[in-house]
């Protein structure tokens, strides 16, 4: 696990880079606010796409062999994002982005063949912890790589790099978690067993509610992805170097949350009373954006808390979801929670950008928080739902 958390940080920190220039890309080309809402969601429409073919994927082939290809594709997108000169251009290295961003829902995949139940939000708290170590030093060397002069070319570059350094080290130090005999007992059950649809997969797993708050939680993050940037430069006139240093400073928090103290957490706690702490404290920051957001101070209290509640929440999603999925039907479904979280990502500028073009940043917070609220009472009822069978969890 420990050489799958450093080759997802490395591919990380090459996402993270791409973070904070994009909201300021599309007008040196010519673009405005809706460009970037589209330039944000095609990446996650092609990522909602293709997330649930990757997962079903690395159960045929192994994790291994998807993660690197997702790599390699990555790598040749931001080449091709470096060297865009227009809008169309960047619309297409974006979208094959999303193409080759399978990654994620693959790793926590591995995660979950390499744990059992009882550690298992330790293990995906791992895959966490890489996420906001990612998210530390990412966002952080996109800012300072453009500079005062916003030159984008460095940072595109600087992550390609980083995606190949990432394929490099797990061709060599990864070692599969799906085996080629346990890959031929999972397609022989699977043979056996009837082909089931998507919906059919959820509905009989009983996860069709849980794998909603996918879309739910990425929608209010990617709200804050999208809206801080424009909010920051409207109101504050900053620049991609202090968004980068922002988001910089959020991911050490996010890292030392999810790598030292979210697994100790839930397992004295368990993961529904957890993810309801980190979905009430999103809901809050949400609501002090739209309330109380009108400086440099209260702008900045309102992203830390609602990105630290919502650093509780992804590892315990993984978990319930993992938990309450047979082993031959993993990749599967945890490619489709990659999936919905993309879906989310496509709903958050699409639904911002048009809020905020009628109400202003109050109304378009409001939207996130209203997002939020129903994602909290999903987790209320879970909680007070009669205990699962245990024998349910995988």
């Amino acid at each position: 696990m420990s050489v799958l958390f450093l080759t997802v940080v490395i591919d990380l920190i090459g996402f993270g880079i791409i973070i904070p220039i994009m909201p300021f890309l599309a007008p040196q080309l010519g673009g405005d606010d809706f460009d970037i809402a589209m330039i944000i969601a095609i990446y996650s429409v092609f990522a909602g796409v293709c997330g649930p073919f990757w997962g079903k994927l690395s159960d045929r082939l192994g994790r291994k062999p998807i993660i690197l290809t997702c790599l390699a594709g990555t790598a040749l997108s931001y080449v091709l994002l470096a060297f865009s000169t227009s809008l169309t251009e960047i619309y297409v290295s974006r979208a094959f982005c999303g193409l080759m961003a399978g990654n994620f829902g693959v790793a926590s995949a591995m995660i979950a063949d390499l744990t059992t139940p009882q550690n298992r939000a330790k293990g995906m708290g791992l895959i966490g912890a890489a996420f906001g170590l990612g998210m530390v030093i990412g966002p952080f060397m996109g800012g300072v790589l453009s500079g005062d002069d916003m030159d984008f070319t460095r940072p595109a570059i600087a992550a390609a790099c980083l995606s190949l350094l990432a394929m490099t080290a797990g061709s060599f130090f990864l070692k599969e978690s799906l085996l080629k005999e346990q890959r031929q007992q999972l397609q022989q059950h699977n043979d056996q067993a009837p082909t089931q649809s998507l919906l059919a997969m959820l509905k009989n797993t009983g996860n069709t509610l849980l794998i909603c708050q996918y879309f739910i939680h990425n929608t209010c993050v990617s709200m804050v992805g999208y809206l801080f940037p424009l909010m920051v430069r409207d109101q504050l006139s900053w620049g991609p170097k202090e968004v980068g240093i922002v988001f910089g400073i959020q991911g050490i928090i996010m890292a030392l949350l999810q790598g030292g103290v979210i697994g100790r957490v839930s397992s004295r706690f368990g993961e529904l009373r957890c993810l309801m702490f980190g979905v009430s404290f999103m809901l809050t920051g949400l609501l002090c954006f739209s309330l109380i957001a009108d400086n440099t101070s209260s702008i900045l209290a309102s992203v830390f808390i609602t990105i630290t509640g919502a650093t509780f929440c992804m590892p315990m999603l993984n978990t319930l979801t993992s938990k309450r999925t047979p082993p031959h039907l993993r990749g599967r479904m945890l490619g489709t929670t990659t999936s919905m979280s993309a879906w989310g990502r496509v709903c958050a500028p699409l639904l911002g950008g048009a809020v905020l073009g009628f109400g202003g940043y109050s109304f378009a917070w409001l939207a996130g928080a209203l997002f939020a609220t129903a994602f909290l009472a999903w987790v209320v009822s879970e909680l007070y739902k009669p205990a699962r069978d245990t024998a349910l969890d995988y």
